[in-house]
Parts: C-alpha cells; structure tokens; sequence
C-alpha cells in the first residue's frame, strides 16, 4: 500500500486521514502535543460543523474563488459530512441559520469523534513532531513539462530525537492559515512552498472587527446595535478621471461598539469583502474607507421626521439631548448631539426644520472612517495562501509539484460565518484524499 504523509492535525488534516486511510498508509504529522487547536475553539468552543443547506447556498457564502470549490462541495457537501459524523456516533443538533453543532456543545467531542475514526483505521499519528521541508526530485514523465516540474518523495521533520527524512508517495500540506497563532497557526505552511516557485498571497485577518478613526466609538463601548443596515464606502481617489464612490458592502444585521470601533456580525462579514484594500503587512486601510449606518432603516425620511415631530411636541418644553433619549441609547445620545450640530440644551420647541434634516441625516447616516483591520487573533479565520490557479481543482493536487496536495484553510478560499469555513476544509480533505465519487 502507497504511502500518505499529512502535514498538520486540524480539521482538513484529520478528515483527509481518515478518507485516505482506506487507500494509503496513513502518517498524520503534528506540531503541538494534541491534536486539534484550533477545532477546539471553533464557533466558541462549541464547533459549528457545517451548515445543512445546499450546495447554492455554501457556494454564495464563499466571497473568496467559490467557482475553484465546485468539484469538491459536489463530492462531499454539507449532507455527506453530517451523515459522516452522525454513523461515527457522534449526535448533531441544527440551530438558527441551520448551524449544525453537536448536541454536547463540545468541541472535544468532533475532535474526539475524529481521532477515534483515525484510530479505527489505523492512521499513525506523530505529535511535538515538526515538519521543516520537502524532499523534491525533478519530474519526468510523457505529460507536458509544464505541467509538473518537481515531484515530491518525502518531508524533513524534527522531533524531541532530532531531524529525520520519511518518505512517502503523497504527501498533504494541511497547515491551516495564520489566525490564532496561539494554536499553531503560523501561516509557516506557505514557507514550504515559496521556494519550488509556487504561488501564494501573504495571510491577512478574516471575519475580524475594524479600528474606527473617529474617537467617540470608545464613548458607546459594549452598545449593540440590532436591526441596523451598515453600508461601506470606497471613496473616489482625488486622481480618479470619474470622482464615484464605490459601496463595497451593504447589509441589514446586528453590530456593537467597542473601545476600538466596530465588531459584531455585521462588521465581521463585512471585513470578507473588502480585503484588497488593506495593507497585507499592517492591516491598515490603504484606500479611503467610510461607514454609514442606517440607526432607523424601516423608516424613510418622510417617516422618520413625523417620528421625531411627535417626540418633539409631546416633549416640547424638554432639552434635546432629553428628548432624542426616546429614539436612541443612552450611549448614542451624546454622540448623536454633537454630530447634529445641534446644542445639547436646547428646547426642542426652537429647533428649526433644517436642524431636523440634519439630525436626520446623523440617524440615517451615522457616519465612521476605517483605520484598520483587527490583528489575527482576533479574526475567525485568515484569507489568502496558496493561489488557487496553482491547484488542480479536482485533486488538490499542486500543478507545480507531483503527489503534494493541499487542503483547507491553506487554500485562498474562505466564507463567512456559519459552519461554511469547516465545510471547505471538509470538502478539499476528502478530494486530497482520492476519495472521489464520481468520475470525470
């Protein structure tokens, strides 16, 4: 039986074990002292597997190459992965959004669930294990050169003994990408590659809150914000030949204010759609990057100016920054006052029809400037990796390199919150594993 190596033990890592065990001769390589780090505190510590939806709907919460994930989410989707877990004993339960969790609410209780499966098919696991470098040799064969030009046959790897070479017949990188470095995740996996001439794109921060510039998100630290719509603006560039504007985001969700700027499920979504826009190294905003919010979306101008009227007259004696507490939180009050222009103290009887334009403007555009992404243990996952142009999309096998493959969080593939992201390290685990249903 051929021989597998699989260069790291998260969740593509552990998958590809276990569907390749049936084929190879399975070695798992492992950095840290256990398996699973990371898994362990996915979706809480809870661990949102999947999402029981359809393939349509993985696909459109995929804003980074969905199209590169068509052949591995038709050979194991969202149902394979649940019904997989479900004969390996462990119970699932769905929740809003069909998260589908353990009943447990364990994440112990996948990684538990997954190392039995190993066990059970007699993969051996190597932990405190290091993985320093490949053992390429030139490739030869009657296909075009272009297609490979180096062939793996084994991986250099350190341990508490000291260096050593295994070989193998295929090897797997799955080494995840670089969020959360305290579980291992380093991002070191694209090291390995750079020097056989593959292609990658540097990490960034993914589903990760936003610096605000402006000072007064401090003010409303711990406001949560519910049935909102966030907007994110590209400013037109002083040198552009056509001065337009660009909404780069627009949604209706939940946020909150931080002592930084902004966070909550709005914002972390919102951070998967605008990542060309940030400095790779510093995270910071390289282009002009503004946020409107929309305090009262259900209601338009017309509607919002009655409100404010009927506050107004049944109030009328009382100070605004009083009155507009019947609108807004607390917290935003004084915000939203020096915002308008408006003086605190003043009567609202006396605020004239233009001061109330204004201040309808602040509501229905409470405006924000984004300095920066959060860092990457903040953010829920990383974005960039090995490109996908250098990754055959039905194997996951490198076009560069002959019998390396690739799988999971390595892959500059990445979706939103949901169980989306396990679901892709889930779905190029088993293609790197020749676990294909069908043939093309």
């Amino acid at each position: 039986m051929d021989k597998m190596i699989i260069i790291g033990g998260g969740a593509a890592g552990m998958m590809t074990a276990i569907k390749a065990a049936k084929r190879y001769n399975v070695t798992l390589i492992e950095k840290n002292e256990k398996l699973g780090k990371k898994l362990f505190i996915t979706g809480k510590g809870r661990c949102n597997i999947t999402n029981d939806s359809d393939k349509d709907t993985f696909l459109n919460n995929v804003p980074t190459n969905s199209r590169f994930l068509f052949s591995a989410i038709n050979e194991y989707d969202q149902s394979d992965v649940i019904r997989d877990f479900k004969s390996w004993g462990l119970p699932l339960k769905t929740e809003r959004g069909n998260r589908i969790f353990p009943v447990s609410d364990h994440s112990s209780d996948v990684i538990k669930t997954l190392e039995n499966e190993m066990k059970k098919n007699n993969v051996q696991v190597l932990l405190n294990t290091k993985c320093e470098g490949f053992i390429l040799e030139d490739y030869y064969s009657d296909v075009p050169k272009s297609k490979y030009e180096k062939k793996i046959t084994g991986v250099r790897l350190r341990d508490n003994k000291g260096v050593k070479i295994l070989q193998a017949d295929k090897v797997v990188l799955c080494t995840g990408g670089a969020s959360y470095e305290s579980t291992g995740s380093t991002g070191e996996g694209l090291n390995f590659l750079s020097f056989a001439g593959v292609s990658t794109k540097k990490f960034m921060p993914s589903l990760v809150p936003f610096n605000i510039k402006e000072s007064f998100c401090k003010e409303m630290m711990g406001l949560s914000l519910k049935n909102v719509n966030l907007k994110i603006v590209l400013k037109a560039s002083k040198d552009a030949k056509k001065k337009k504007d660009k909404v780069l985001y627009d949604e209706f969700g939940e946020m909150l204010f931080t002592h930084f700027g902004i966070s909550g499920p709005l914002v972390l979504t919102a951070s998967s759609y605008i990542h060309k826009y940030f400095n790779e190294d510093t995270f910071k905003a390289e282009s002009e990057l503004e946020c409107f919010i929309d305090l009262k979306p259900a209601l338009d101008i017309e509607m919002l100016d009655k409100r404010i009227l009927r506050d107004f007259e049944s109030n009328e004696n009382k100070e605004f920054q009083n009155v507009l507490g019947l609108l807004l939180p607390r917290l935003m009050v004084p915000v939203v006052v020096s915002l308008s222009g408006i003086d605190g103290k003043r009567k609202v009887n006396l605020i004239t029809h233009d001061e109330r334009m204004k201040l309808i403007s602040v509501l229905k555009n409470f405006p924000l400037t984004i300095d920066s992404l959060r860092g990457m243990n903040e953010a829920i996952i990383s974005t960039g990796g090995v490109l996908i142009k250098e990754i055959d999309p039905r194997t996951m096998e490198l076009k560069k390199i002959k019998n390396l493959k690739v799988a999971g969080e390595i892959i500059d593939c990445d979706a939103l919150t949901g169980g989306f992201n396990l679901q892709i390290a889930w779905s190029t685990a088993n293609l790197a594993a020749d676990n294909r249903k069908y043939d093309d």
